[in-house]
């Protein structure tokens, strides 16, 4: 990664987020933030978050694909958290769909957690937020901090796969004690996984099915609005039914047959099979429905 000048905003500065002086009120807010990349980006409005487990099944990466994707094109910022697993999924989606991301990090921003290809994209086509000092490596404790300021920062929380004991529970938690909507998208019943979401589910959280319900529970339906899912038209819809007339398929044969990325075609399989269209197979395979 070529570096790069930070940038440090403190109370009073013209370009301070208001959003963290909520924190106030919780004796949690920080003093100082340190910028690194398009420092721009942190004066789009409106933000979501979206955070989830860095160990997602691949219907948690479709979804976490789905939400970020639709609602940057909306015209959202993501704020996520950078991690693997759902946080990248969410921010590069958002990247990938022409959008804003926001990352908050749990090292000087100098220093972001993980390394690698992605966080560089981070820093040339998004933002890079920190509290801590340049040169602060990463430390366990910093991450449950630094998801204080991934509530503070938006307008709401949607948890996507997180298990019982989880930093994404705590996201969740620093956004309803800051008053934020705080929404879960619900999962298999026996996976791990869906615990945490339906934990927040049965605490009050406003289950989401489509970033449609995300929009509406921020009433900003009709404010912004979240274009269709981009399946390249009725031809490809039709083309993904078709390969599965007479056939018993799993996402990689698809893939192979269809040439079309993982994600979105186990997006499509999912609407599918919410509609009642296709059936899911022992083996994470899938079929048409026996009446269609």
């Amino acid at each position: 990664m070529d570096p790069q000048p930070l940038t440090r905003l403190t109370r009073g500065d013209a370009h301070w987020p208001a959003d963290l002086d909520a924190l106030d009120l919780l004796d949690a807010a920080p003093p100082s933030l340190w910028l690194a990349g398009h420092t721009e980006v942190l004066a789009c409005q409106p933000r979501i978050a979206i955070v989830g487990t860095r160990a997602p099944t691949p219907y948690g990466e479709a979804q976490a694909e789905r939400f970020a994707a639709r609602l940057a094109s909306a015209g959202m910022c993501v704020v996520s958290g950078l991690a693997r697993g759902i946080d990248r999924v969410a921010h590069e989606a958002a990247l990938d769909a022409g959008g804003r991301t926001i990352a908050v990090l749990g090292s000087g921003a100098d220093r972001p957690w993980p390394t690698g290809r992605f966080t560089d994209r981070m820093r040339r086509e998004a933002l890079l937020v920190s509290e801590f000092s340049p040169g602060v490596a990463p430390r366990r404790h910093h991450f449950p901090l630094r998801n204080r300021l991934i509530a503070a920062l938006s307008l709401g929380v949607v948890v996507i796969e997180a298990a019982q004991a989880s930093g994404s529970l705590i996201t969740a938690r620093w956004g309803a004690d800051l008053g934020k909507s705080v929404m879960a998208v619900p999962g298999r019943v026996d996976h791990p996984m869906a615990h945490g979401c339906h934990r927040l589910v049965r605490e009050g959280a406003a289950l989401v099915e489509s970033p449609e319900d995300v929009l509406a529970e921020l009433a900003l339906e009709g404010i912004l609005s979240a274009p269709a899912p981009d399946t390249g038209g009725p031809a490809r819809t039709d083309a993904l039914l078709a390969a599965l007339e007479g056939e018993t398929l799993n996402v990689d044969e698809l893939c192979n047959r269809l040439s079309r990325p993982p994600g979105e075609l186990l997006a499509a399989l999912i609407g599918h099979e919410i509609e009642g269209r296709v059936v899911r197979a022992p083996g994470g395979r899938f079929r048409l429905a026996a009446t269609r």
